[in-house]
């Protein structure tokens, strides 16, 4: 059936998203077991050649037609982005639980406020700033709680450090993906990015790749199919219910992250992650309401 005839169905594209972070999340822990086995960016670049076996054949299938100029630019320079992106995430992760990686990512929508104000003239007004301060708040407030567990940990500041720089690409990465809907659909997108991912990993692979024992086979292949799970459910649940109705289940990601991390891990949830992940969310809500309010008028 056509997306509009389910316009005003909300239940099941609220349900089909939330499947979808949760399948989401469940990737990120089985990333997050592999980088722990070879490092990860053999997990990333094994990771992207089973996406690739996975989505090019679908896309394919689809009707897909090799896209050219300015498309297929576009292409590359998001598996560019996403190359960089999901490596630093990963390896961040590696070194602190993930409901703390998952909460310290969410700052990534009020670092797009800044690059948009800068890539695309957008001004920046004082809900903004406030959303701003609140997510810079929340890191601040999480990353005193790591290092007040036990003194300095270097590897955990590392590990911040990374995903604070993938939270970075990842805003840009929002950029583009706007750009991105408007010329190619969302099979397209998925299956060339797998593609130029795996492609700009590659030339470090004489040096760094490693091969995955089994169990790390299996996360990777794992993580692949509930990748290409998520994003079908997700675009399903996008094309038949508005951004601002499903806009908050993106943080449900953080209940999944912290369920996912105490199943495969054995990772508590701390008193400073949920207060941290509280003002970052709360930061971004500001954001996405104003961002609303502005796109009402």
């Amino acid at each position: 059936m056509a997306p509009g005839q389910h316009k005003h169905h909300h239940l099941a594209p609220f349900l089909a998203v939330a499947a979808g972070i949760a399948s989401f999340s469940v990737m990120d822990g089985l990333m997050k077991s592999a980088s722990l086995a070879i490092g990860a960016y053999s997990a990333m670049v094994w990771r992207s050649l089973l996406s690739t076996a996975v989505m090019l054949p679908l896309w394919k299938a689809r009707g897909g037609i090799w896209p050219q100029g300015e498309v297929l630019r576009l292409h590359a320079l998001r598996g560019l982005i996403s190359a960089f992106m999901a490596t630093l995430f990963f390896w961040g992760i590696k070194y602190l639980p993930l409901a703390e990686g998952m909460a310290i990512s969410f700052i990534a929508p009020l670092i797009a406020l800044y690059l948009a104000a800068v890539t695309l003239g957008e001004k920046i007004g004082a809900k903004a700033i406030l959303a701003s301060v609140l997510g810079l708040a929340g890191v601040i407030v999480i990353a005193a709680g790591r290092f007040g567990q036990g003194g300095y940990d270097k590897e955990a500041a590392w590990g911040i450090a990374a995903i604070l720089a993938s939270a970075v690409l990842y805003a840009w990465n929002l950029i583009l993906q706007r750009r991105q809907a408007l010329i190619a659909g969302p099979v397209e997108v998925a299956a060339f990015q797998a593609v130029f991912t795996g492609l700009f990993l590659s030339f470090a692979a004489p040096w760094l790749l490693q091969l995955p024992s089994a169990p790390a086979l299996l996360d990777v292949a794992g993580s692949a199919v509930l990748a290409t799970i998520s994003l079908m459910l997700i675009s399903w649940g996008y094309g038949r219910e508005e951004t601002q109705v499903l806009l908050p289940l993106e943080y449900s990601a953080f209940i999944w992250a912290a369920l996912t991390g105490w199943v495969m891990f054995g990772e508590e949830l701390t008193l400073p992650t949920i207060a941290g992940a509280a003002l970052i969310v709360t930061g971004c809500l500001i954001a996405a309401r104003k961002h609303i309010e502005q796109t009402a008028l």
